[in-house]
């Protein structure tokens, strides 16, 4: 969809710094499926109390430097 906007120079050219794209175009896509992405993440604070933790779980056990040679 071809679309005409009028972009903040100061904010693109701090954008482009902070990323290796070469076109407006691609600095734009690339924001907006980082946009897209960060807002169909699930908010862990939405999770508490839902889940919960097997009485058997060792975390430690899972941490050991396994040697099978």
């Amino acid at each position: 969809m071809r679309t005409n906007i009028d972009l903040d120079d100061k904010l693109l050219e701090a954008a482009f710094r902070c990323v290796s794209v070469k076109s407006k175009k691609e600095l734009v896509h690339l924001a907006l499926k980082e946009f897209v992405e960060h807002h169909q993440r699930k908010d862990l604070r939405e999770l508490r109390g839902r889940a919960s933790i097997r009485s058997d779980y060792d975390y430690k056990a899972l941490r050991e430097y396994k040697d099978d040679t």
